[in-house]
């Protein structure tokens, strides 16, 4: 006969309950090796959601004490490992998409330019240029491939530190293993944070079950479990602790089965694909300006040849896009995050590295963060209300611990106490309330071995307490409670009460005589070492750190003092009741961005202090390790859980890090300032070639009809982004502000930047060709102004294009090293490995112009005087350009200060700032949780509409840095804010499987009751 799992519970009723709901099958005998997979999870035949408990046990061939080790072998060979298989792409169709995004249609377009558009006037086609831009676009795709395929490896390696665990009895003993390896039959243990690792029904509850099932059905609230209740892989237990047996793993959960539903999840937009898209259209709107200029002025004024006009033309589709820009950004991104875990800091979502720079506000838990999360008690300082004594005290609050999976709480009562072996000893526990967060205490009821007697113990946070408390509960008990905390806070200690009732009727849930106050117990959580000193450099980043704990408000002052963060700190009833009218603070916005920190705060609380500040216009960072922080982890643009997470913690956060404290996470700012501060010097620098190579080639054309070779601005392309590549590994000093992609900012850098370069190649060119400064003083070559009939014609000297060449290249990709740092380009070392690149790149390209002799691209070596001449002129040039970036960091950076200072005051605003944060929050209001780092955002719809519409395009270059990690939420893959739909095909006969419950929740989502659900197309095959 099949083990009966409930036999070993006490909640009767549950049982029967369920029961009543259950279906009867015919088991067949060893059924979980005879059948199928296919046929188990026949829910026409054996539905394992509804049938008898005892017949699950049955089915799955499992008792009570788990399987052994050799059924496990079995099984996963059978039912394979608890995860989705993700379908990878061919690498033959990843590798071509390199070559599919704007970008690269553009150096298409130019070599088909060169191949078939570039013929006449008695030449043949533009071979030449037609293999260089085909062996440029292989070359940047196979590098993007390449390093795209080691970046995702790397990220997969970091994704494997935060692969989901589960607690499972095998062999008649518990043991924590990877839920992937969890096979139908496990008896698992699930506990208030964790996130369920399969489909199970449940065999044991403790303390009112209830899980969130929101990210798999929709719902807005916990649903409360019983015994013999299904629970669903990706779920959430909010409250109580649990044990279940496996019924589905993979493939054959809820979640597997729902999404085989879907057909296609659409193309989400990612937010460094839109920055691509902005980077990528300015560059080409750029080209297109100035190729319209040429043909007007090329065709139409100077009566050009349409050979010679085609040759100029293409110069600026080759020189013009930044090719390798989508790869360099996303690598840089991808080792970023493999060197932010070397610092402890884990991102599961990489693309909130981006964020992560722009923090102005982080706010911190007290405990565990600011705090070490080493409780002791106080024992000298405990009070007593009763006859029992501190010891006693201590020993009641033991009894109403967890023995096994304690909190810090508990762990420092037991640890206090002594042997954990003598705290039961003598008494048998008849039901256990584990802590949850609304009602902060736990409760147990046991029985005394030697007289059969009943008792409760309580201990909890001590109004929760108090209000329990009916017995003995006089005003002067009361008066010298409030006292004895607000004694306690003073001295920044917390306050846990403890209280004993009896219950004559000796029944578990019978009636008790009314809890009577025993005790309270001061709980101390000393500071770290380095929590001040953080917070001091935190404020030097611009950074404002504020305290948001549950704890009261006189402990939560005192530690604010002790660790420099400032005691301007709320009770989080002012969120709803508005600030005191002694503060200053004109309206709660006003109070929350200045205050140091709030106290007393539940979730909710946390939740709104974060949308407060988002729609004031601030990136928010906020560290969380309970399942009550879930929410207000997933609201904030960055989400951090701490060391020691709960897995819903975890599943919510964007960086989990993996050792205590605040340094920490002021490491990973600093980190991710300088990932950003690559991009950025990359965006800049690849930015301003662009600006100048249309500006100045086109300028030299129309002052000068000048037509430089197209071929030698492929190997000036090819130069630069060989060593350009090495950007992200550069040495870069962190941005003393927070930092985002300021767009305004990084064009007008770039347009500045690219008109000066401009000015020196257009000028260096009047100097040889309208002078004889460089003949008279160094006795070079001249060139002359040759007539329309010489060939070649006007100052198209070979020798010319030479040296121009070289001008460009020097001083072009020596530009790096301005944009790379913040004071002089000399005063901060770049990485060796792009000092290296750059010597190289250009000692090829001085090799070239002096030496080379290439008839088919009219270049002719102008010797090592001329070389010289260029290298001394792009040195004098090279200097000024540090003084402009100083001139536009002048504009730039007091509009930075201002806002970091403004986040830094506790003072309350002034007009002019409250006046300026209505503005932003006019903006800011649609941006919901994740707000775009992208600046300037007025009325820029048309531009957004675009780039959204292009961004899809670089997909291949930023995929791997979409990490699915260790949290699977169903319903987040359908619930998207607008655009495309998300195609669903139902197979009828897998729909028809769903059990009745399942097949509502499907329903829900496919069907898109939701408000923010896509519209979908649901196609029945």
């Amino acid at each position: 006969m099949a083990p009966d799992a409930n036999n070993k519970n006490s909640n009767d009723g549950d049982e029967g309950e369920n029961k009543n709901k259950a279906t009867t099958v015919d088991i067949p005998e060893n059924a979980v090796k005879t059948l199928t997979v296919e046929e188990m999870y026949d829910k026409e035949k054996y539905d394992l959601s509804t049938m008898e408990q005892g017949d699950v046990f049955k089915m799955l061939d499992a008792t009570p004490e788990g399987l052994t080790d050799e059924e496990v072998a079995e099984r996963l060979e059978k039912f394979g490992h608890n995860k989705l298989d993700h379908k990878e792409k061919s690498a033959i169709i990843q590798f071509l998409l390199f070559m599919w995004n704007p970008l690269s249609w553009v150096m298409e377009m130019a070599a088909i330019v060169a191949i078939a558009v570039s013929n006449g006037g008695g030449q043949p086609p533009d071979w030449e240029d037609f293999v260089g831009i085909i062996l440029l676009l292989l070359a940047n795709s196979i590098i993007g491939f390449i390093e795209q395929r080691n970046a995702g490896n790397a990220v997969k390696a970091l994704m494997e530190a935060l692969a989901p665990e589960a607690k499972v009895k095998r062999n008649g003993e518990w043991k924590v293993i990877e839920a992937s390896e969890l096979v139908p039959g496990d008896i698992i243990s699930v506990k208030l944070g964790d996130v369920i690792p399969a489909d199970g029904r449940l065999t044991a509850a403790h303390g009112g079950v209830s899980i969130d099932q929101a990210a798999l059905t929709g719902e807005s609230l916990p649903v409360n479990k019983a015994i013999g209740d299904e629970i669903f892989s990706g779920s959430t237990c909010k409250q109580g602790e649990a044990e279940a047996i496996v019924i589905g793993t993979g493939l054959n959960t809820f979640f597997g089965r729902a999404a085989k539903l879907v057909g296609g999840s659409g193309d989400e937009v990612g937010h460094l694909q839109t920055i691509l898209a902005h980077i990528g259209n300015f560059c080409i709107v750029g080209i297109v300006i100035f190729i319209v200029a040429e043909i007007l002025v090329m065709y139409a004024g100077f009566r050009y040849a349409y050979r010679r006009g085609i040759n100029n033309l293409l110069v600026l589709l080759i020189g013009g896009i930044p090719i390798a820009m989508p790869t360099v950004l996303s690598v840089t991104l991808a080792i970023g995050a493999k060197q932010l875990s070397e610092h402890k800091a884990i991102v599961t979502h990489i693309t909130a590295i981006e964020e992560l720079a722009a923090v102005t506000i982080l706010c911190s838990d007290k405990t565990g963060t600011l705090t070490l999360n080493k409780l002791v008690i106080d024992k000298p300082a405990i009070k007593t209300y009763s006859d029992a004594d501190g010891n006693q005290i201590i020993h009641f609050a033991a009894i109403a611990s967890r023995a096994e999976n304690q909190d810090a709480i508990d762990a420092c009562i037991t640890g206090t106490f002594g042997d954990i072996k003598k705290i039961r000893a003598g008494i048998q526990e008849l039901d256990f309330k584990p802590f949850n967060p609304t009602d902060k205490r736990t409760e147990i009821t046991y029985k005394l071995d030697d007289d059969g007697t009943v008792h409760r113990i309580s201990k909890g946070m001590s109004h929760a307490i108090l209000d329990l408390c009916t017995r003995e509960k006089t005003a002067e008990v009361t008066a010298q409670l409030n006292a004895d905390v607000d004694e306690f806070a003073r001295r920044g200690l917390r306050a846990l009460a403890v209280a004993v009732e009896d219950v004559p009727s000796g029944e578990v849930e019978g009636e008790g005589n009314g809890f009577k106050l025993v005790g309270l117990l001061p709980i101390y959580d000393p500071p770290r070492s380095d929590t001040k000193e953080t917070i001091e450099r935190a404020m030097e980043l611009g950074v404002k750190v504020k305290m948001i704990t549950g704890d009261q408000l006189a402990i939560a002052k005192e530690t604010g003092r002790r660790l420099g963060l400032g005691d301007n700190m709320f009770l989080s009833k002012t969120l709803k009741d508005g600030p005191p009218p002694e503060s200053g603070y004109k309206d709660v916005d006003d109070l929350v961005l200045h205050a140091d920190g709030f106290a007393g705060v539940y979730p909710e609380h946390k939740y709104e202090i974060v949308e407060k500040l988002q729609n004031m216009g601030y990136m928010i960072a906020m560290t969380g390790d309970g399942v009550n922080d879930a929410p207000a982890l997933s609201k904030a643009n960055v989400g951090v859980a701490v060391a020691d997470a709960s897995d819903a913690a975890r599943s919510a956060a964007d960086i989990v890090l993996t050792e205590p404290g605040l340094s920490v996470i002021i490491e990973a700012i600093l980190g991710s300032r300088q990932i950003f501060q690559r991009m950025r010097n990359y965006a800049i620098y690849t930015c301003s070639i662009t600006i100048r190579v249309i500006v100045g080639f086109s300028v030299l054309i129309f002052a000068f009809k000048f037509d430089f070779p197209s071929f030698m601005v492929l190997i000036l392309a090819i130069l630069n982004d060989g060593t350009i590549m090495t950007i992200s590994k550069d040495r870069v000093q962190p941005s003393p502000y927070p930092n985002k992609w300021n767009l305004s900012e990084i064009f007008t850098y770039a347009i500045i930047y690219g008109i000066y370069l401009a000015a020196s190649t257009v000028v260096f060119f009047a100097v040889i060709v309208k002078t004889t400064f460089f003949q008279d003083s160094f006795h070079v070559d001249s060139f002359y102004n040759y007539p329309q009939s010489h060939d070649p014609p006007g100052y198209n000297d070979p020798k010319l294009h030479s040296i121009i060449y070289l001008q460009v290249s020097t001083i072009s990709q020596a530009l790096i090293f301005v944009t790379r740092s913040r004071s002089f380009f000399f005063m901060e070392r770049p990485s060796v490995i792009l000092v290296c690149a750059f010597i190289i790149a250009q000692l090829v390209a001085t090799f070239i112009a002096v030496y080379a002799d290439w008839g088919f691209t009219e270049i002719r070596g102008c010797g090592w005087a001329w070389a010289a001449i260029v290298w001394v002129w792009n040195v004098i040039w090279f200097f000024p350009l540090d003084l402009l970036k100083f001139t536009l960091r002048a504009y730039f950076d007091p509009k930075q200060q201002q806002a970091v200072a403004e986040v830094l005051q506790n003072e309350p605003s002034t007009e002019e700032q409250q006046t300026r944060r209505k503005s932003t929050m006019g903006g800011a209001g649609a941006q919901g949780a994740r707000r775009s780092t992208v600046g300037s955002e007025g009325a820029r719809s048309r531009r957004e509409t675009i780039s959204q519409a292009t961004a899809k395009y670089y997909a291949p270059h930023t995929q791997h840095l979409e990490t699915s990690h260790h949290h699977r939420n169903f319903a987040r893959m359908l619930k998207t804010d607008g655009g495309e739909g998300v195609r669903v095909a139902v197979d009828r006969d897998e729909l028809r499987r769903f059990s009745l419950v399942q097949a509502h929740h499907a329903s829900k989502l496919l069907n898109g009751s939701d408000s923010n659900t896509r519209a979908r197309t649901t196609t029945a095959v």
